[in-house]
């Protein structure tokens, strides 16, 4: 399965996205903001490449001009509602792209993607109190703040900003 917006594709990862995806993932400014430590070499973000993106509901974001992947952006399949049809969106992007709309570009394929093709009834979306660049790409993209509450995680305990977009919200 592949999405395309104006700028972007968003196709499934492949093993030879390893040095791609190291070279963003492997920079503090990007984990410790989303709640993982930064990684280590180019095999661990193909072990990354194998597990976490291997799900059918993750996608590599894909420079569309220039054929680069700049990011992942996808599904945790974490819903929060015990039996219900949710799910959660989670993303991560270079720092050299940050701040060109990007990230609410793609959030947006994602969100008709997860309502539309996976039948989701609400999509939940995180992030950490102090990260402000990630509150305004869910704030851009029509998400309602719902709680928030302390999460303790890899990168250890932290105030986390909970929000949700149903798919009556998301039609208007």
């Amino acid at each position: 399965m592949e999405l395309t917006t104006e700028r972007l594709l968003l196709r499934p990862f492949r093993e030879e996205d390893a040095a791609a995806v190291y070279e963003y993932c492997s920079d503090p400014q990007v984990g410790e903001a989303a709640g993982w430590p930064p990684h280590r070499s180019v095999e661990e973000s193909l072990e990354i490449i194998r597990t976490v993106f291997a799900s059918p509901h993750v996608f590599a974001l894909v420079e569309r001009e220039s054929g680069r992947l700049i990011g992942s952006a996808g599904f945790t399949g974490r819903g929060r509602n015990a039996g219900g049809r949710d799910d959660e969106l989670g993303y991560s992007l270079h720092p050299a792209f940050w701040g060109r709309g990007l990230m609410p570009e793609a959030c947006g394929a994602l969100l008709a993607y997860g309502f539309e093709e996976m039948g989701l009834d609400t999509i939940w979306c995180t992030h950490y109190e102090e990260n402000h660049r990630s509150r305004r790409v869910i704030e851009k993209c029509g998400f309602q703040y719902a709680f928030r509450e302390w999460v303790e995680d890899d990168m250890g305990r932290h105030l986390v900003r909970f929000y949700l977009l149903t798919r009556e919200m998301w039609r208007k």
